[in-house]
C-alpha cells in the first residue's frame, strides 16, 4: 500500500468507533482528512462534530457535518485525531499542522481518543520528529534559551502563526524518554501556551495501518 492508501485505511478502521447520536471530535491533518471524508458518509447519523482547528471546520462544513461549539456541548465520547509520532505506549508527538493546543484541549474534553496513523509514524522513542510547542509570541525568545537548557534545539517556525494567533518552536534533537516529565517541564517555562507531546493524555487506542492492515494498539 502507498502512504496515502495506509492512512485511508487507519481512517476508515476509525469509524467503527462512531455510535449514532454521537458529537465526534475530529482533529487535524492529512490522515484526518480521509476520516473527515469518510465521516460524510455516515452524516446522517451524527449530532455533529467538534474541530481541532480552521481548516477542518472548513472541510466539515463543506461536506454537511455540523460544526459545533466545545463550550456548548461539554465531554465528548470520542476524539479521532493523527500523530505525527507513535509509540505502542500510546504516547504522542503531535503539532506538525501548528494545531497542537486545541488539539490537547479537544482531547482532555474526551472520554476515548482514538489515533489514527501509518506505519512510519510507530516510533520505538519519541524525538526523531522535532517536538512543537506553541508559544506566547513576545515570549518567543525568552522559551527558546529555556528549551536549549532542556537539551532541545529550538526553532522558529517562520511563517506560521497558529489559529490562536501564536508562534511555533520546533525542537529537534530530543531524545525524549521520559515523556510525561518532559511534557510537565516545558509547560512550565512561562510563555508556552501548549507543547506537543501528548503523554500525560495520550491515546486510548490506536490504529497502525501497514501492508498487513490495521493493528490496534489498546
Amino acid at each position: 500500500m502507498t502512504q496515502d492508501e495506509k492512512k485511508k485505511a487507519a481512517a476508515e478502521a476509525a469509524l467503527a468507533y462512531v455510535e449514532a447520536g454521537m458529537v465526534v471530535g475530529v482533529g487535524t491533518g492529512s490522515t484526518v482528512n480521509y476520516f473527515i471524508d469518510a465521516l460524510a458518509r455516515i452524516k446522517g447519523r451524527l449530532d455533529g462534530a467538534v474541530a481541532s482547528s480552521v481548516a477542518s471546520t472548513e472541510r466539515l462544513k463543506k461536506l454537511g457535518i455540523a460544526v459545533l461549539d466545545l463550550n456548548s456541548v461539554g465531554e465528548l465520547p470520542l476524539y479521532v485525531d493523527g500523530a505525527d509520532e507513535a509509540t505502542r505506549h500510546k504516547q504522542l508527538i503531535k503539532g506538525g499542522g501548528a494545531a497542537l493546543t486545541r488539539e490537547k484541549i479537544v482531547a482532555a474534553a474526551s472520554q476515548r481518543f482514538v489515533c489514527i496513523v501509518d506505519d512510519q509514524k510507530l516510533v520505538e522513542v519519541l524525538g526523531r520528529f522535532p517536538l512543537p510547542v506553541e508559544v506566547i509570541p513576545m515570549a518567543r525568545s525568552y522559551v527558546a534559551r529555556e528549551l536549549v537548557k532542556l537539551g532541545g534545539q529550538p526553532a522558529w517556525r517562520q511563517n506560521v502563526v497558529t489559529d490562536n494567533g501564536n508562534a511555533i518552536l520546533d525542537v529537534h534533537n530530543l531524545k525524549i524518554l521520559n515523556p510525561i516529565e518532559l511534557e510537565s517541564a516545558i509547560n512550565h517555562i512561562t510563555g508556552v501556551v501548549a507543547n506537543g507531546l501528548f503523554a500525560r493524555r495520550g491515546a486510548d487506542v490506536v490504529l497502525v495501518a501497514s501492508d498487513r492492515g490495521v493493528e490496534k494498539i489498546n
